[in-house]
């Protein structure tokens, strides 16, 4: 944020400023939208209180998914999309794929190179 400040006095200058942050350990970030679901898995979120607002500041791999979509009953970071990519990138079944994804943890580029 601030080029060579330490992080510790960083917290502690927005702690005198009336900023807390706070690391949340979320497996999955849903955002329903009318005409989409946003869907970041693997996130990194951190929840900061400021002026007695809380906002929460969210990153991580983005999916959409229609709304009619179950996305809940999809294992994390394991979608219909990235298994159609891991089949035509490398010629195998999607039960392959699917495999190759899970145990990547939902990585795409890590699923792909573990297959080829």
């Amino acid at each position: 944020m601030f080029p060579g400040l330490d992080p510790k006095k960083m917290q502690a200058v927005m702690k005198q400023m009336g900023i807390a942050q706070e690391e949340i350990d979320a497996k999955r970030v849903i955002i329903e939208c009318s005409d989409k679901n946003i869907i970041i898995s693997n996130p990194s979120v951190t929840k900061i209180k400021m002026q007695g607002q809380t906002n929460f500041q969210i990153s991580g791999d983005i999916s959409e998914v229609n709304p009619g979509e179950d996305a809940s009953q999809k294992p994390d970071g394991v979608w219909d999309e990235d298994i159609k990519t891991i089949v035509e990138k490398t010629n195998c079944t999607e039960e392959e794929a699917r495999q190759a994804l899970e145990n990547s943890d939902g990585d795409l580029a890590d699923a792909i190179l573990s297959l080829s």
